[in-house]
């Protein structure tokens, strides 16, 4: 579902920051960085980001790149699935972010959901690795994979946080307004068959 500009910008990018790493020639070096400032030109030309927010993005990591990890935490009481709502946007997503060192995918989802929503949560189950590309998202200058785990609610209360300001449980056909750079009505509906049917094997791609 991704448009072609963006997979051949990132594919761009990705190839300078390979040579970036690898070559041992001065020449080169000189080529991969225009190759780096083509694939940031064309983000600037379709996307919201400015070059100074883009370039930042394609230069604060070195090495072979690989896919960024969004781990998102599928919360469910009583049939309705727990939303946090970003300060970023004023939208709504569910609890989650990129994956830290240190922590296993499980480990991510409960801290996220403790800290964005005040909630206790026990990690369960594996319910979805998804691509984000193949997924009716804003376009995105990083190649994301989605992790959706289900969380067992076990205490806590409802609270605000650095990223969030309020939360909520909400049934499938009365969503708020979604953060769809994190967050889709189709990815939403996914969730509660997975949920719904426990035997389900989790979905991929």
């Amino acid at each position: 579902m991704e448009e072609k500009w963006l997979t051949w910008a990132k594919q761009i990018q990705s190839i300078a920051q390979e040579g970036l790493t690898y070559t041992q020639d001065n020449y080169d070096y000189e080529r991969y960085i225009e190759l780096r400032q083509l694939s940031a030109e064309i983000m600037e030309t379709y996307t919201e980001y400015d070059m100074k927010t883009i370039s930042e993005l394609f230069t604060n990591e070195t090495g072979y790149q690989t896919p960024k990890v969004d781990v998102r935490a599928a919360v469910f009481r009583e049939g309705k699935l727990l939303f946090v709502k970003e300060k970023a946007d004023g939208k709504w997503s569910l609890p989650g972010g990129w994956g830290d060192v240190g922590f296993t995918p499980g480990e991510v989802a409960v801290k996220e959901v403790q800290e964005e929503s005040g909630y206790i949560v026990e990690a369960r189950r594996l319910l979805a690795v998804l691509d984000h590309k193949k997924h009716p998202h804003p376009p995105s200058p990083y190649h994301i994979y989605k992790v959706m785990i289900e969380c067992e609610l076990v205490g806590g209360d409802a609270a605000e946080s650095i990223e969030t300001s309020d939360c909520g449980f909400f049934a499938q056909d009365e969503l708020p307004p979604l953060s769809t750079g994190r967050i889709t009505e189709s990815q939403v509906g996914m969730l509660y068959n997975l949920h719904n049917n426990v035997t389900l094997p989790p979905v991929f791609d």
